[in-house]
């Protein structure tokens, strides 16, 4: 009798906790799943405030969100990886600037950081996008192409290295005519 109520209550235990966590991840939003994806993604990143996921938060309410280009990589069904590109002005240009790119770390170096950077790239060229700002880690983003913004005269609106301020054109030519002080949405805080 006593292993009868035993296997009783741990069946009915079980259940419950299941219950309990199913309800619980029901209530998470792709939102939710990005952030956690950042906010690992950046724990040990030293030149971080650990605020991109806040950031991603404010942007995704912004105008300067733009759908197409909020793209996630999923592996099995869960979220690892995601980048986001939103409008910035450079002049009377609008422009791109890729951030955050952020991917789980047990799933770096296996090219989903690329993936992700290269399908953002066709969808902007696809939409009409001109170029691409970052501020990152030069090595890693030369990789794509970009090169320091000072070669087309694009500056940060706040003291960097020239180095980690880049761009990129999305075609030949593409900025050419275009320079000044990239204004980044008020979201950023930076301008």
């Amino acid at each position: 009798m006593n292993v009868i109520l035993g296997i009783l209550f741990f069946v009915l235990g079980s259940l419950a906790v299941y219950i309990f966590q199913k309800k619980k991840y029901s209530k998470t939003t792709e939102e939710d799943l990005v952030c956690e994806v950042i906010q690992k993604a950046f724990i040990r990143e030293k030149h971080s405030d650990h605020n991109e996921h806040k950031l991603v938060r404010e942007l995704l309410k912004s105008d300067a969100f733009i759908k197409e280009l909020s793209l996630t990589a999923k592996f099995k069904g869960m979220v690892v990886g995601y980048i986001l590109f939103t409008k910035v002005k450079v002049g009377n240009q609008t422009l791109l600037a890729l951030a955050p790119l952020a991917v789980l770390p047990k799933f770096q170096k296996k090219g989903i950081g690329k993936s992700l950077v290269e399908k953002g790239h066709k969808i902007a060229k696809e939409l009409g996008y001109k170029g691409v700002v970052v501020l990152g880690h030069p090595e890693y983003y030369k990789k794509f192409g970009y090169e320091p913004a000072s070669k087309w005269e694009i500056k940060c609106p706040i003291e960097v290295p020239d180095e980690a301020f880049m761009a990129i054109e999305l075609y030949p030519g593409a900025l050419k005519e275009i320079s000044g002080i990239v204004e980044y949405p008020k979201e950023f805080g930076i301008n």
